[in-house]
């Protein structure tokens, strides 16, 4: 069965030089193109694809909030964001929302054909320099936070920077690959934090973290 895949692009050219690409692999059949944010919802309601490659800045509504809004109405969709722009912003709010991963458009043919293999698989997409811009992001939360943190629980540093994307929002899978660690190094990680929180729980996690923040 092929993996249906709709593009999110404003600009047709590159959008159907994607298009090109994707159609050349036997395996991933293109179902549509969306112009904008709003018809990529709608497309991906009437569609059903498998993966959205979404680009970021496109008129009426940005991929970003295309990005929340599919997520959210269709959680099993991925979303692969595909753009001209590495600006740490827009990756952190588009893997918030629940983006699969983040792409350049310089990425190769078969680059951008393993990547929509991939996040159909389940896997999350990114590249090098995008993992470290989300790495870079984490380091620069507010001193307040870490110092509040690190001194109520305890925390190493390492456990710290962890913590804190949790409370951001960031997946397991998320946060190894923007730290570089094995997805067992980031589950141990991320126990030892809930030990020393005393709770058992993402969420319980968070608001232990909220509430010693806001202190």
């Amino acid at each position: 069965m092929k993996i249906k895949v709709l593009l999110a692009d404003d600009q047709a050219i590159l959008a159907d030089g994607v298009k090109s690409v994707l159609t050349s692999c036997p395996d991933i059949e293109v179902v549509g193109i969306a112009s904008d944010g709003f018809e990529a919802v709608a497309l991906t309601e009437k569609m059903q694809p498998d993966v959205v490659l979404m680009d970021i800045r496109m008129p009426n509504m940005n991929g970003v909030i295309a990005t929340q809004e599919i997520k959210r109405r269709f959680p099993n969709v991925k979303v692969l964001v595909l753009t001209t722009f590495d600006d740490s912003d827009y990756i952190l709010n588009a893997i918030n929302y629940g983006a699969s991963g983040y792409l350049l458009k310089d990425t190769s043919a078969s680059a951008l054909i393993d990547a929509v293999k991939n996040a159909y698989e389940g896997d999350t997409i990114l590249p090098a320099k995008i993992a470290r811009r989300i790495a870079d992001a984490a380091r620069m939360v507010t001193s307040d936070r870490e110092i509040k943190i690190k001194r109520k629980f305890a925390l190493s540093d390492r456990e710290v920077k962890i913590a804190l994307m949790l409370y951001e929002g960031f997946t397991n899978k998320q946060i190894a690959s923007a730290l570089k660690l094995t997805d067992g190094t980031t589950r141990n990680y991320i126990s030892g934090i809930y030990e020393k929180l005393n709770v058992s729980s993402r969420l319980e996690a968070v608001r232990e973290m909220k509430t010693t923040i806001e202190e």
